[in-house]
């Protein structure tokens, strides 16, 4: 397995007995070994034991030619916001948290399945940031551009895929904590409409807005994650003809503040699409002026993380990352009239956000308007909250209007990594992956 193994190679390998699943957890080992580091982990805990017995019993099954799971034998790691029985979901604080009692609903489809769980991936404290820095465990370094952040709050999932740690990870997005460092690493992240795939068992950063989805090099293996995840059978994507699609890049909001590499990247993936067939319609996007409003005072993210954490602040506040305690700490401002009204405009946007994409195929724009800030570049705490803003902005449309959305890598060998964002209506996800697969195979 190198670093951009499809699933399909590697479940075709494992079945054929090309592959042994023990083989390939301990190259995954080898690579934590070998890549990792205990000043900036990519891995705040791996599962060695548990691992090793999970990767033997696919070996087994295999060898004696029993039926198994639709991921039998792929090593997948976890961001440490999952359950996991026996272990402490710390979400990236210092884990003073009693050690979970069960899997998480995702962990247990995972496991029936026949997925090896490798262990937890570090990530931003309570997934509050987009950025990926971690004061507790260090912040991993970008596989593709040394000494740049590699975006978060998913940031240890999406370098452990980069890196050969793992087949593939799963990772939370409340704001883009999947397709951010997704884009930043050069791989997909897929965002599923919310009620697709079960939260039970996930530490909640806002129940609004959080969604699970998985990290991967490719849009299929994306789908193949999507369909245990939301308890469904895998189908292999229909292909789908890109010729006469009709997509929308907003002129407004999303497309402000890029920088060149992104904005130049943006333009050749239009052009590429273009020449596929595919129409290109430049034009407003009433919806996303109303962006800024539902996020004043932090909104939904600062209000319900309040909510959640209001007590551990009494009893752990001098633990937490001093930068996601500040945010926390601004959802006690607002008041139980104040919530109630952003929940009725949010239900408003969502609904004027449903009709305006009828017209159609989804909405294109970049994922992150600027490559990774190098480390240094957010050492400063204005710094930090200013380009922490700017790199969620796009991704975070997706989560405040319920929307499905996907993540491409879309720069050229040797350019800083940056993505192309296509956004579906919710409930669309099938259609939005087969679209994405199109855009994928023509990119």
């Amino acid at each position: 397995m190198n670093q951009r193994t499809p699933l399909a190679q590697l479940l075709d390998d494992l079945g054929s007995g090309k592959q042994r699943a023990s083989d390939l957890l301990q190259h995954c080992f080898e690579r934590i070994d070998a890549h990792d580091d205990a000043e900036a982990q990519v891995y705040t805990k791996r599962f060695e034991t548990t691992a090793r017995a999970e990767a033997e019993a696919a070996d087994r099954l295999q060898q004696a030619g029993a039926p198994r799971g639709q991921l039998a034998g792929l090593p997948i790691a976890l961001k440490v916001l999952f359950d996991v029985a026996g272990e402490v979901t710390h979400a990236g604080s210092r884990g003073w948290q009693p050690p979970a009692q069960a899997d998480a609903v995702i962990v247990s489809r995972l496991r029936r399945e026949g997925a090896v769980i490798t262990g937890h991936t570090n990530m931003t404290e309570f997934a509050y940031s987009g950025l990926g820095l971690n004061p507790h465990y260090g912040t991993p370094d970008n596989p593709l551009a040394p000494g740049r952040i590699p975006g978060g709050s998913s940031s240890g999932a999406a370098v452990a895929v980069a890196q050969g740690m793992a087949a593939a990870a799963i990772g939370s997005d409340t704001g883009g904590s999947v397709r951010i460092p997704a884009a930043f690493c050069g791989l997909v992240g897929f965002k599923p409409s919310q009620a697709r795939i079960p939260r039970a068992g996930s530490f909640p950063l806002s129940d609004s807005l959080d969604s699970v989805g998985p990290i991967a090099p490719t849009v299929d293996c994306c789908a193949r994650l999507d369909a245990v995840l939301s308890g469904r059978e895998y189908r292999p994507l229909r292909p789908v003809d890109l010729k006469g699609r009709r997509f929308v890049v907003p002129t407004d909001y999303m497309m402000s503040e890029l920088d060149d590499t992104v904005a130049g990247a943006f333009t050749r993936s239009l052009a590429v699409l273009r020449e596929a067939g595919a129409s290109i319609v430049e034009a407003p996007a009433p919806v996303l002026a109303a962006m800024p409003e539902l996020m004043e005072g932090g909104g939904f993210t600062a209000a319900e993380s309040y909510f959640v954490h209001r007590q551990s602040l009494d009893s752990h506040g001098d633990l937490y990352d001093p930068r996601v305690r500040s945010r926390i700490e601004r959802g006690g401002a607002m008041s139980a009239a104040d919530y109630l009204e952003l929940c009725r405009r949010r239900a408003q946007r969502k609904q004027q956000a449903d009709v305006w994409l009828q017209d159609y195929d989804g909405l294109l724009a970049p994922t992150v308007p600027i490559v990774p800030p190098r480390l240094e570049e957010l050492a400063a705490d204005d710094d930090y909250a200013r380009l922490n803003l700017l790199v969620l902005r796009n991704p975070t449309v997706a989560n405040m209007l319920d929307l499905c959305a996907i993540s491409l890598p879309n720069h050229r060998p040797g350019d800083l990594p940056s993505g192309l964002m296509l956004v579906g209506r919710n409930g669309t996800d099938e259609a939005l992956l087969r679209l994405a697969q199109a855009i994928e195979r023509v990119l």
